[in-house]
């Protein structure tokens, strides 16, 4: 039995004899020396004069305009992170001398935030869904999860189905290039992570002389991205079990600082997921927190390196005891679903996922079984985060007129910078190591680390990404770097220098993308 086949319309060839005008940007003062603007740029770019969709731009100054080169594009992780929140949020920490010399820009990408946010699963439904998700699902559980998702892409086409073609990567990389020609510069210069990276390799793939510098962090092997998604899927499980089973492993070293596991961390853990699944801790909104709970809050924390492992060894205690002030018993809530939504669509529209709902059994259950702490609730779930997508996009119903399937070389390019996290949860390694490979111009930075990208948790590879985007200047490719803040010998309470410790310091936080603060 397959799932029908929608169009995988492609855009790579777009060669409208027409040219997109470019938007006319009419800044105002939105607080904090922040300028915002919106721009309009073409819906669908196979009719360019066509109808439109306006996107939520914000820009801050160059702080000392005789030093200023031009501007500066931040672009967050995701899909669904906004970049108008990036921006404001992460200015300040930014290195002075990226500050100086540029003005710096972001946009909330089509479909994302207040660029006309896409609608699927509303929050009382998306509640019900992960309410009744588990940490260690039962067997039979892969025919629920289809029915599931299914279901989420219905309310898709139900509420935005005029928007769904067009959300896809290559329609996000020509606005860029709109973009860059409203700020009036001649190139780009751009810093991506996660995703963003994914968006800047499209970029430079489409228009590779308009390249001036691309820091590309926690890299995406577009190949397997877009073309091989189970390829792709499987190694994203193993990333993320396999931070999981460090940190366990450096629990079980250093029980006195870790506090969680009476001895056998692992098998705690095993426990603790059962456990929360048949009896849910009640939460102070009047939710309930069980095993998926937990899961879900791992896979976004673990992100944050060996500096948080005491405070996930904390967290995870409190959780045994059933104390809901646990970050990690937070179910998710409406600010998370604003950005699971385009989380889902925008990876359903990029990405070719075989229509044979045989194949995707077989891999669901290789996926549950390959990465086995958090596997499970992860493939059998409904659609969340990246793990969880492949039940949707198998049955995918709409058009992708905006997904973009290669080539990847960007020939003739600028140099190009990539930079890769060795125990990276969320971008695997082996993919940053892909990319360098597939551009026809690109040097590799390697930081040996545990968590998620390096800028700013580095100081050596925020200091190679800052000369490079400043004069172009590529680290030798084979570069490494090595100065991860190591764990704490207690849990912090407050961030140390150089790190964001994520939930920890902020509370807790819906998925906001923030960079480190070294500088």
């Amino acid at each position: 039995m397959a799932a029908p086949a929608p169009s995988t319309t492609s855009t790579t060839s777009i060669a409208s004899q027409v040219t997109p005008p470019v938007p006319t940007l009419a800044w105002s003062d939105c607080q904090g020396g922040f300028e915002c603007a919106s721009a309009d740029v073409p819906l669908d770019y196979r009719e360019p004069q066509g109808r439109t969709i306006t996107l939520a731009v914000i820009r801050k100054k160059a702080a000392d305009p005789a030093k200023r080169k031009g501007t500066l594009f931040m672009q967050p992780g995701g899909p669904g992170n906004s970049g108008v929140d990036f921006v404001r949020n992460n200015h300040a920490d930014l290195p002075a001398a990226l500050r100086d010399s540029f003005d710096v820009f972001g946009y909330d990408v089509r479909g994302v935030a207040r660029s006309s946010a896409l609608q699927c699963w509303d929050d009382q439904r998306y509640t019900q869904a992960v309410t009744q998700a588990k940490g260690v699902p039962a067997p039979g559980a892969f025919g629920p999860a289809l029915t599931e998702a299914a279901a989420f892409n219905q309310a898709c086409v139900d509420n935005s189905a005029e928007l769904l073609p067009y959300v896809g990567t290559e329609y996000v990389a020509r606005d860029i290039d709109l973009l860059r020609q409203a700020l009036g510069e001649d190139q780009l210069t751009y810093y991506g992570r996660s995703f963003g990276s994914y968006i800047g390799t499209v970029y430079a793939a489409l228009f590779p002389k308009r390249v001036r510098a691309l820091a590309l962090d926690g890299a995406y092997d577009p190949v397997h991205y877009a073309n091989q998604p189970y390829a792709y899927d499987r190694s994203q499980y193993q990333a993320l079990d396999g931070a999981m089973s460090r940190f366990l492993d450096w629990c079980a070293a250093d029980q006195a600082t870790c506090g969680f596991g009476d001895g056998d961390p692992r098998a705690a853990f095993e426990k603790l997921k059962s456990d929360l699944d048949a009896n849910p801790v009640p939460t102070a909104n009047g939710g309930q927190a069980n095993g998926y709970t937990l899961v879900y809050r791992l896979m976004f924390n673990i992100n944050e390196g060996k500096v948080i492992w005491p405070g996930l060894g904390e967290a995870l205690r409190k959780a045994q005891l059933r104390d809901n002030t646990s970050f990690l018993l937070r179910p998710p809530s409406p600010g998370s679903f604003d950005f699971l939504v385009p989380n889902v669509v925008v990876e359903c529209v990029d990405r070719d996922y075989p229509r044979d709902l045989k194949r995707l059994k077989r891999n669901v259950t290789a996926n549950a079984k390959a990465a086995p702490l958090l596997g499970p609730a992860m493939a059998y779930g409904p659609p969340t985060y990246d793990h969880q997508h492949a039940t949707a996009c198998v049955q995918w119903p709409g058009e992708r007129a905006s997904r973009y399937d290669g080539s990847y070389r960007a020939k003739g390019s600028a140099p190009i910078l990539v930079l890769g996290t060795t125990g990276d949860p969320d971008t695997p390694y082996q993919d940053a190591v892909a990319l360098s490979r597939q551009l026809d111009n690109a040097s590799l930075l390697t930081f040996e680390a545990e968590g998620h990208t390096a800028f700013g948790r580095s100081a050596c590879a925020t200091d190679a990404v800052t000369g490079y985007l400043l004069d172009q200047k590529v680290p030798v490719s084979g570069t490494t770097c090595a100065d991860e803040t190591q764990p704490p010998s207690a849990t912090p309470r407050v961030a140390p220098p150089g790190t964001t410790l994520g939930e920890l310091r902020n509370g807790v936080n819906e998925r906001l993308d923030r960079i480190g603060t070294l500088r």
